[in-house]
């Protein structure tokens, strides 16, 4: 390959402590490998944050990547990942957020930019055609996340800069703050905002001028309208475009896996009320998409009367929308839409939020947590109280600095409440209770960032179809949502599947979940945009050498089996009523499976050297080593293995590819 077609070709890498700009040549072996994004950052912070780097040291390295699409006509999105080690978890930090700036920070001739060491004062780094800047923030501290946008764009005066900044938590170390692009678009989990404000940094803003070439323009207009085709006759086009991921509510509660009161219930008498149906309905004024998107899947709404009249914001999406309302008690769809603006402008992880606040709700019923040790009263659904907890966690008041450090933290801390502590590694569980969707929940379990559900994403269960799991994976239940064999194979799977969509870094909610971008289909795409000619078998490998590279990571870290775990509530207390009643979660069986169909140690979780070599891992074979891992040997997964012609096929059936 002569050059590289698709990326700017350039790495920015920033040296705070010594003011010290270099830029490097994108490595094209490691792009060949990697392609982009969140493979791309995995590399680099395997290499250089070893075990010893405190996360909100000079030494931890911020990293922003974006993959060969971002900035070309293609139809489904720009993204990009925000890595470094997590202060929140002391493991991966990754985050992955939509928007504009992936493209303009590919105009401005970045793929990535890697920024270590601390300021000794607050700044903004400006990187432009003209080069970069560091300029002084100091009136920017303590701002919102909103009134520090407009200042900066106010300064620069260029409306068409993108801008990624933190809010006042973040400058409080709390440990779930999020970086947050143009206001609205949130790189929030694993609270990689501690670690820019521990840089002194409250802002990186790009702008360029430049433009991003593809290898074959023909055949990519060619592969672009046949893959719009593909999307605008999808039966979930319309509903995406309507009402984005707030549609899941109420999916949530016909099925029986919503995180009622902290997960006490999975279905709510009021789910209407606080639906993605209402919001399209009563509050929704406009569609907004990402760069060169054609499902403009996120909504301007406006609340229009009441107490809340005036609150505007873009989204929900179904995370934050469950968040704050049936994990909390809530039902005034009003109120919910406050605190997701509130929480958001405060620069906080909704989801982490949701959990320690509607912790404390369950521990405050059980008598577990006085008002007297809170300050206030923590009735489900007062949202009054929920209101000033917010603020008290993003400042740090009073018992909002014990919740700020996360609840597994949190409950160390007041020595209460452990088992109540939905989180795992640290991260706080998302809106889905894994008793009524199994697969997801072996995904929590074993997902590289902690209790997340974007590592793997297996929709597909959700089709509660045996012969589809039969014909794809070998087994019936792998696509029945409360089934249990099958599902390691099942998860597995779409971890590749989604590291790959994460590096190429488009819309994973149309890629693969809406089935229009399987593995064959990147293949392709690939080729035309880059003129790098892998197989089928090839790009699945990518996505296997990153949730590799991703566990050696942990591994390093000293995780083990005995990590990925849920809750005891999960796999040990039934759900009380409605679908999903009477389940809870066989996870060491799914484990099992897992670990063998990944070619992985069953008794610890740890990759065997020939699985790492195989995957041209010999460098992280030989690191682990020195670290004093014992890699076993075997070779495993040849379960998996032979399943992936299956899968692909199927897949490409759906789609019609």
């Amino acid at each position: 390959m002569s050059r590289l077609y698709g990326y700017a070709g350039k790495i920015l890498r920033i040296n705070l402590s010594k003011r010290d700009v270099k830029v490097v040549d994108t490595p094209k072996e490691v792009v060949a490998k990697y392609v982009g994004g969140r493979g791309l950052n995995a590399r680099t912070l395997y290499s250089e944050v070893g075990p010893n780097v405190h996360p909100l040291s000079p030494e931890n390295k911020f990293m922003i990547a974006s993959g060969p699409v971002a900035g070309t006509a293609f139809p489904i999105g720009a993204r990009l990942n925000v890595s470094a080690k997590s202060p929140q978890t002391g493991l991966l930090g990754d985050s992955n957020v939509g928007g504009h700036f992936a493209a303009e920070m590919k105009y401005a001739g970045y793929d990535q930019i890697i920024i270590e060491g601390k300021s000794d004062k607050a700044i903004y780094i400006y990187v432009s055609d003209d080069g970069i800047e560091f300029r002084d923030a100091e009136g920017l501290k303590g701002l919102t996340v909103s009134k520090a946008y407009n200042e900066i764009r106010r300064e620069l005066r260029d409306w068409r800069a993108q801008v990624a900044l933190i809010g006042p938590a973040a400058e409080k170390l709390v440990k779930f703050s999020g970086v947050f692009f143009n206001v609205y678009r949130p790189a929030a989990r694993t609270g990689l905002g501690a670690v820019l404000a521990s840089k002194n940094v409250k802002a990186v803003v790009v702008r360029g001028e430049g433009c991003v070439e593809v290898a074959n323009p023909k055949k990519f207009e060619e592969f672009v309208e046949g893959l719009e085709d593909s999307i605008y006759s999808h039966q979930q086009y319309w509903p995406r475009r309507v009402m984005g991921t707030s549609r899941i509510l109420l999916t949530a509660n016909k099925l029986g896996f919503l995180p009622v009161n902290h997960f006490q219930s999975s279905v709510a008498e009021y789910s209407y009320r606080v639906s993605g149906e209402r919001l399209a309905l009563e509050y929704n004024v406009k569609n907004r998409s990402c760069f060169s998107c054609v499902v403009p899947c996120s909504r301007f709404y406006v609340v229009k009367y009441g107490d809340y009249a005036g609150c505007f914001g873009e989204g929900p999406e179904y995370e934050a929308l469950a968040a704050m309302t049936v994990r909390i008690g809530n039902d005034d769809l009003d109120a919910a839409l406050k605190l997701v603006s509130l929480t958001n402008d405060l620069g906080m992880d909704v989801i982490s939020v949701s959990e320690v606040i509607s912790w404390c709700m369950e521990l405050f019923e059980r008598g577990m947590l006085s008002r007297e040790e809170v300050g206030l009263s923590l009735e489900w659904g007062d949202v009054k109280s929920v209101m000033r907890l917010v603020e008290m966690i993003a400042y740090r008041e009073g018992f909002g600095d014990v919740l700020a450090e996360g609840v597994a933290q949190a409950a160390e801390i007041i020595g209460r409440g452990k088992e109540l502590a939905f989180h795992v590694k640290g991260l706080e569980m998302i809106q889905a209770d894994p008793r009524g969707l199994k697969g997801y929940g072996l995904g929590f379990a074993v997902a590289s960032r902690g209790a997340d559900h974007l590592r793997s994403e297996p929709f597909i269960e959700l089709l509660d179809d045996p012969k589809v799991g039969a014909e794809v994976f070998g087994e019936p239940e792998a696509t029945l949502r409360l089934g249990i064999r099958g599902k390691g194979k099942l998860v597995a799977y779409y971890e590749n599947w989604c590291a790959l969509v994460d590096s190429l870094e488009v819309c994973k909610n149309i890629a693969e979940n809406m089935e229009v971008l399987p593995p064959g289909r990147i293949a392709e795409l690939i080729k035309v945009v880059t003129g790098l000619e892998l197989t089928e078998a090839e790009v699945i490998k990518v996505g296997e050498r990153i949730v590799n590279l991703e566990r050696a990571y942990l591994v390093r870290e000293g995780v083990r089996r005995r990590d990925d775990r849920l809750p005891k509530r999960f796999l040990e207390e039934p759900i009380k009523e409605g679908p999903s009643k009477g389940h809870t979660i066989d996870l060491d069986t799914m484990l099992d499976e897992y670990y063998i169909a990944r070619g992985w140690d069953l008794t610890e979780g740890i990759p065997t050297a020939e699985k790492l070599t195989e995957l041209e891992l010999i460098d992280v074979v030989d690191d682990l080593r020195r670290a004093g891992v014992t890699l076993p040997l075997g070779r495993g997964g040849e379960e998996m293995r032979s399943t992936l012609p299956k899968v692909s096929e199927r897949i490409k059936f759906y789609v019609g590819g």
